[in-house]
């Protein structure tokens, strides 16, 4: 795949034909590595690996320096596509109209000849999202044409703020702190549902139906698990009265002042346009309404019962700030609620979700309406599930769940 990618690439002035469109495109979609062209005579070589979904992406980038060494570096490239980054890790990206720069950070500017950098980024993409194939380090183009690249050439965008790692260079997002444990510790909630004895929650687990009964089924599988031999299965049904949950016994009223939830979870159906949720958890300060955690326009969101408040705000920039929750495989979600201000957190992973943060400072596209009740959240019960307000079948898996009063890793 390489060999031909590579061969594909190193023509890019011919037009292509539409067996080889086609044939890149395949590759494309399939997540796999993507390579731009390079030779003895090129400044540089880009090894671009994408995995690709409906509406996003993530790609991580390998430049290599074949010119003289450099102490600072900016790789630039053109989306040919619609594609937009939204964030990124290991260097500052910024992007105008389809034009991208990447600068290295103040611990990963030095090249030697053969020298590599590692960086990634995430982003979103609506109508097409081909690979770039114009790489230039430092103005010099991957495909060997350009000016040689300067030895100690500062970056020419905002420095970035990156700190230098500890250990060889990630290849995932750095964070300010190291990620939490995965142990529950002293958590209210520790769950695997290993305890389970038939295929009906039971224990501290049971099935639920709020307001009104429908086809949606709740039930302890022994196929599919993330951890040991257990999981709990919710088959979700369109329509409101088709929910199905399964709620924890435990009270959670006096978990915090931060109650910290982690769960991993697993689903068949990309994330309708329409609005649906698949945690609910009943909240004191809205008078026993619910907080939700669902999703809406194929992204994740937050939804407050009470007024139909939503974080992000559902617009197209809001929306791009969020994330879908990817299909066929295990997905761990934390949040972290403050039950003393209205401010939350959400990660995917160990990536923060920029449109599902609230810190209580208005942000544009994002807490409009989430700001326009300051009370607190006093969640005192979780709930898993799923509840369709429109259309939207699913078939969901959770396991490992925790809430506690400290951060839980995945």
């Amino acid at each position: 795949m390489r060999t031909l990618l590579r061969r594909l690439l190193r023509r890019p002035r011919r037009p292509w034909t539409a067996a080889a469109f086609l044939t890149a495109a395949a590759l494309l979609a399939s997540g796999f590595t993507v390579l731009s062209a390079s030779g003895a005579e090129s400044g540089c070589r880009v090894d671009y690996a994408v995995n690709q979904w409906t509406g996003g992406y993530t790609a991580q980038l390998k430049v290599t320096n074949l010119g003289p060494a450099v102490t600072s570096w900016r790789l630039t490239w053109t989306y040919a596509g619609d594609q937009q980054v939204t964030s990124a890790w290991n260097a500052t990206v910024t992007q105008t109209g389809s034009s991208v720069v990447a600068v290295n950070t103040n611990w990963n500017g030095a090249l030697a000849t053969g020298g590599t950098a590692d960086f990634g980024l995430q982003g979103t993409w609506r109508s097409s999202a081909p690979a770039p194939v114009d790489f230039a380090l430092n103005g010099v183009s991957c495909g060997g044409t350009g000016t040689p690249p300067p030895t100690s050439a500062p970056p020419t965008t905002a420095p970035p703020t990156s700190q230098p790692p500890t250990t060889p260079t990630p290849s995932t997002p750095p964070t300010t702190t190291p990620p939490p444990s995965a142990d529950c510790g002293t958590a209210v909630i520790c769950s695997g549902f290993e305890d389970q004895t038939g295929s009906t929650p039971s224990g501290a687990w049971r099935s639920t139906a709020p307001d009104c009964q429908g086809t949606g089924t709740a039930t302890v599988d022994t196929a599919v698990a993330h951890g040991g031999g257990k999981s709990l299965r919710v088959d979700g049904r369109a329509g409101y009265c088709n929910h199905a949950f399964v709620a924890a016994t435990a009270d959670l009223s006096s978990v915090g002042p931060v109650m910290y939830v982690r769960m991993w979870v697993r689903h068949t159906t990309a994330l309708p346009a329409a609005h649906v949720t698949f945690v609910s958890m009943p909240d004191s300060s809205q008078g026993g309404r619910s907080l939700r955690v669902g999703g809406q326009n194929g992204a994740l969101q937050w939804n407050r019962e009470t007024d139909d408040a939503t974080l992000p705000a559902q617009s197209p920039t809001g929306v791009a700030l969020s994330r879908p929750l990817p299909t066929g495989s295990w997905q761990c979600l934390r949040f972290a609620i403050d039950t003393s201000a209205p401010k939350l957190d959400t990660w995917l992973g160990d990536e923060q979700v920029p449109g599902l943060h609230a810190d209580g400072v208005p942000t544009q596209d994002v807490d409009q309406q989430w700001l326009a009740r300051t009370t607190p959240p006093r969640p005192t019960a979780l709930r898993l599930g799923w509840e369709s307000y429109g259309t939207g079948d699913d078939t969901l898996w959770f396991d490992d769940v925790a809430v506690g009063s400290s951060p839980i890793g995945c």
